[in-house]
């Protein structure tokens, strides 16, 4: 009778030890939620042949993988749902889920939100853009002027883009006068900066521009970079690129969400968008470094394209233009001048940190080239 007894004790601990241990793993190791997959449906506003359109996918395909299928975007090509530069409309009723875009295109509802990338920024490039959005106050004032604009939109500012051309031309410009009368194709505060230097200005979208050049209806246009310029056919229509300019020398892209519906995602989700958005800006600078450059030279190599340095004289035009246009925006726009003077403040120090720290690159390149 003792042994028996006995014996079903030490079953009981045994069984109470065991359940103890299941208990304690489930505390550390939290069951894996298998809550329904949620499906957006982002739109672009680029064409899908664009290698813009493929940073829009590189994201999307960021944030699926890593929430494990809990969160599933789907992104489709400009004028799938919207015409592009209809994009943040659709965002904000819902008629979109979110997008992928430049904050540029906005630049009818408020001239500030160009600021984001147009002009010479204090001497700021496209990722210094960034610190300063994230660390310098940037981010506050975005939320700011959508709030005022009525935008039920969550933003992420990401991507740093390389300086951009100032365009193509028929033939190269050597002197700002040759820019004078030229139907040219620009977007955002751009726009104002040319039309001051006298060039007759079109703002098109994208997957416009060239068959606009091929019809007359554009002298030159500027959209990019030479991966997106070759695949729009650029080198069909012109055989003359001008390289450097200040119009879009810190430009980025912007990745939208709907607020209501992304407000409704639960927390870690909305840390893994967050986290995406500067993987994808990470990754989408590299990227762009292999791409542009390959297609750059393979532009002079296969298509016959002549690249020629903007003359410092159109550069001192441009900022001069630029001075003008912004001191003009801030006497009649409060809120472009709040942004106009966050971005002073913070390229007061950055920017000269920048200029006084770093190398010149070009030396080396130089250097190695001629030992080539």
């Amino acid at each position: 009778m003792t042994d028996s007894v006995n014996n079903q004790k030490r079953r009981d601990f045994i069984k109470g030890t065991s359940v103890a241990a299941v208990g304690a793993g489930a505390m550390a190791f939290p069951m894996i939620s298998t809550a329904q997959t949620v499906n957006m449906r982002f739109q672009s506003t680029w064409p899908q042949k664009d290698i813009f359109h493929e940073y829009a996918v590189d994201f999307a395909d960021k944030v699926n993988s890593m929430t494990g299928g809990r969160l599933k975007i789907e992104v489709l090509p400009a004028g799938s749902v919207v015409k592009a530069f209809d994009l943040l409309d659709a965002v904000n009723k819902g008629t979109l889920d979110g997008g992928h875009g430049v904050i540029a295109y906005w630049y009818g509802k408020n001239a500030a939100v160009a600021l984001w990338g147009s002009g010479p920024s204090f001497g700021m490039d496209a990722n210094m853009l960034l610190a300063w959005h994230k660390y310098g106050g940037g981010k506050e004032l975005q939320e700011e002027i959508y709030k005022e604009l009525n935008m039920d939109v969550v933003s992420f500012m990401t991507g740093p883009m390389p300086t951009q051309p100032l365009g193509w031309f028929k033939k190269p410009v050597t002197k700002a006068e040759d820019l004078k009368g030229l139907k040219f194709r620009t977007v955002g505060l751009s726009v104002d900066m040319f039309t001051k230097m006298g060039v007759a200005v079109n703002a098109l979208p994208g997957g416009e521009i060239v068959p606009a050049m091929d019809r007359g209806l554009l002298d030159a246009a500027e959209f990019n970079n030479a991966s997106s310029d070759r695949l729009l056919g650029f080198p069909d229509v012109s055989k003359v690129c001008m390289l450097q300019s200040f119009h879009q020398s810190s430009e980025q892209f912007e990745v939208m969400f709907n607020k209501t519906k992304y407000n409704k995602l639960p927390a870690e989700i909305k840390a893994i968008i967050a986290n995406a958005a500067e993987a994808a800006s990470a990754d989408m600078s590299w990227k762009a470094i292999d791409r542009y450059s390959k297609d750059y030279a393979e532009m002079q190599s296969k298509d016959g394209v002549k690249f020629f340095k903007t003359p410092d004289s159109i550069l001192k035009a441009q900022l001069a233009a630029w001075d003008a246009v912004t001191k003009e925006k801030a006497a009649s726009n409060p809120m472009f001048k709040k942004v106009l003077d966050s971005q002073r403040a913070f390229a007061a120090r950055a920017a000269k940190w920048q200029a006084d720290t770093s190398v010149d690159f070009k030396m080396a390149q130089a250097f190695y080239a001629q030992k080539k």
